[in-house]
């Protein structure tokens, strides 16, 4: 515990004479090795404490300024050691303020009675009309949120989320306001009821009100010019720019926010990038993003997902107000000049085009293209899963998570193909084969929901599912019998018994977190009979989840693995793995040649069209090499070719151990 002195006699005269002035010089204390040198016009009111000002600010450029207090009035604040504090237009008031703060032309930064710095703030989001209020506080995940949001049914759970969540709130409640270590505000307008994490940067804000900067050395926070912010909460890493207003808003980890974009009553989670457009009462999980001017996102939700420009959703119709709402499951995307009127629920990874007013759901079918042509909604099922964005989109987001901090709020599972994709391509391909039976075989259209489905799409949606089940299926049992000696179909069926039974039956996507149900729900009921009763314990059990999802993952796809192939626990040989395996490498190589054609299409001469400066047809080709390079050397394409021989040669050392 540090200690204080009160001011010398000297130390008065000393200050007087560079024009500070006190309303009571008794209230201001010092810590030791305190010389009064370094201030010079500061008005002191209330409770002071100062640090030692020794050091030097080295500024971008080479201009160094020394700690101190210049031109300021403080009231009720405690300054660390080597703080610079100046040309504060109006008062700091009621702010405790850490070591080598750099404090610079600011208006002013108070805190005003007892406040809880945005933790327990109520966003309506999802319904603008209220019903799914999420209360924001500093260790929100993506996967409390949700829970939050949308078991609205399970109102004994939603009542004690409240308590636990408001008993958090309170704990973080107090009438003096924190600035951390290293931090640095300059140029700023209105600061009020803030509190400021280490390492955090503010430069130009405009105005921010009620909340918390959860910036550390690990993962600092950038808030830059014209931003305003009210009844907010910042997580690590992210950085808030150019103009973005932010009112009851949840910005996650690594998020980035910039070009004007304006955003109410709406949740982002970690490596959203959101520029230039608007949003409204929007849940948006990891990896949302939007660049577009022209976009608005409204009342929806969304994880992994890139609107289009001009992208647009309408949540009422004109009746009872905005009160309808809707889904676009991991993965989707909209292309430019989509729309959507909710309700509706689009499935994973599939892409909207056009304008859908009939308000489809094909959660059940994903990975499908959504085409609308003369007012009606033309669903292809499965196609994506050959598409070459849709392989290149799972290989990016991993590499694009900028969190730097070790302490992350969401757990995220990347995979494209897992326990809650492959159950939705079962149910879609059995969706698919009854609708062939009762409509006929020869049925040129079929209807599912609001939408239409060609014939030939339907058949290629059944095969591709299959192909998917095969790919996946066969992942799973690879990597179950990796690096082991495999003698007899005794030693073969005793490792390919789970090693647990939680992973059976439904799997749910819970905004990034792949879990199995009876998870979710255990600890749902263990919420709503208080066995969990802080925020902490809450996310320690969404770590552990995440962390055992490949455990979990392999009891599922046991029990899969022997349903669809027909086969036994019992009874499993080394024969029935192998034709396993056999049309795994079958369904990899498919895939990954239909990938290939995909991105073939990127290299055609259409694609040429643009290129070459008033020239010849060569002249167009080379620019075009000059520019994008040759399809045999670009990196995807290389990437996919060493993915067929990968695969094949993992698929044939297996069969080696088997003995077949």
């Amino acid at each position: 515990m540090r200690t204080y002195r009160k001011l010398t006699a000297a130390e008065i005269a000393c200050l007087q004479q560079q024009k500070c002035t006190a309303d009571d010089w008794g209230n201001v204390q010092v810590a030791e090795g305190f010389v009064p040198d370094r201030l010079d016009h500061v008005c002191f009111s209330g409770r002071i404490r100062l640090g030692v000002f020794q050091e030097e600010f080295t500024l971008s450029g080479g201009v160094k300024r020394p700690s101190g207090i210049r031109y300021a009035t403080l009231h009720n604040v405690e300054v660390g050691d080597n703080c610079c504090i100046e040309n504060v237009r109006n008062y700091i008031a009621n702010y405790v303020i850490g070591n080598h703060v750099f404090i610079d032309n600011v208006d002013i930064l108070l805190v005003d009675g007892r406040t809880c710095f945005g933790n327990g703030t109520e966003v309506s989001v999802l319904n603008e009309t209220g019903g799914r209020e999420v209360i924001l506080h500093d260790r929100l995940s993506a996967h409390l949120a949700y829970i939050m949001a949308l078991y609205r049914h399970r109102p004994a759970l939603i009542e004690s989320l409240k308590r636990i969540i408001g008993r958090y709130a309170d704990s973080q409640s107090s009438e003096t306001g924190t600035i951390g270590h290293h931090v640095t505000i300059v140029n700023a307008g209105y600061i009020k009821n803030v509190r400021i994490g280490d390492y955090c940067q503010i430069e130009g804000a405009g105005r921010l009100k009620n909340g918390s900067i959860n910036s550390n050395e690990a993962a600092p926070v950038h808030v830059g010019y014209g931003v305003v912010c009210d009844d907010f909460i910042l997580s690590s890493g992210s950085s808030i720019e150019d103009g973005t207003c932010l009112t009851r808003c949840f910005v996650g980890q690594a998020c980035h926010m910039g070009h004007g974009y304006s955003a109410s009553d709406s949740l982002f989670f970690s490596n959203c990038q959101e520029e230039n457009g608007e949003a409204c009462a929007i849940f948006a999980g990891p990896f949302t993003v939007t660049h577009h001017k022209s976009t608005l996102l409204i009342a929806g939700m969304f994880s992994f997902m890139n609107a289009g420009s001009g992208s647009n959703q309408s949540n009422h119709m004109y009746k009872l107000g905005p009160i309808h709402q809707g889904a676009l499951e991991r993965g989707a995307k909209t292309t430019s000049d989509s729309y959507i009127l909710w309700p509706a629920r689009i499935g994973a990874f599939s892409l909207v085009m056009g304008r859908h007013v009939n308000h489809p759901d094909t959660s059940d079918l994903p990975f499908s293209y959504l085409i609308e042509e003369k007012n009606t909604t033309y669903l292809v099922p499965g196609v994506n899963l050959r598409s070459v964005g849709t392989i290149r989109d799972a290989q990016k987001w991993p590499k694009r998570d900028r969190r730097s901090d070790p302490d992350r709020l969401d757990q995220i599972n990347y995979n494209l193909l897992s326990p809650y994709t492959i159950q939705k391509m079962m149910k879609g391909r059995s969706i698919l084969k009854e609708l062939a039976r009762v409509s006929g075989e020869t049925s040129e259209i079929y209807s599912y929901q609001s939408a239409k489905i060609k014939n030939s799409a339907l058949n290629k949606g059944i095969r591709f599912y299959e192909t998917a089940i095969h790919k996946f299926l066969g992942n799973s049992v690879i990597k179950r019998l990796e690096a082991m000696p495999l003698p007899d179909d005794e030693t073969i069926r005793r490792r390919l018994h789970p090693d647990t039974p939680v992973g059976a039956g439904e799997w749910v996507d819970i905004s990034g977190l792949i879990a199995p149900k009876t998870e979710i729900e255990r600890l749902m009921d263990d919420i709503e009979c208080g066995r969990l009763t802080e925020v902490e314990r809450i996310h320690d059990r969404f770590v552990e989840m995440h962390a055992n999802y490949y455990t979990y993952e392999w009891t599922w796809a046991y029990a899969q693995m022997l349903d669809f192939y027909g086969l036994k626990a019992e009874t499993v040989t080394a024969a029935d793995i192998a034709a396993i395996v056999r049309r795994w490498q079958e369904a990899v190589v498919g895939l990954d040649k239909l990938v290939y054609e995909d991105a073939k299409k990127e290299f055609s001469l259409t694609s040429m069209t643009g290129f070459g400066a008033d020239g010849s047809r060569k002249e167009q080709e080379q620019d075009f090499e000059q520019v994008r390079g040759v399809f045999e050397a670009n990196p995807f394409v290389t990437a996919v070719l060493d993915h067929i021989r990968v695969k094949t040669a993992l698929g044939n050392e297996l069969l080696e151990r088997l003995g077949i």
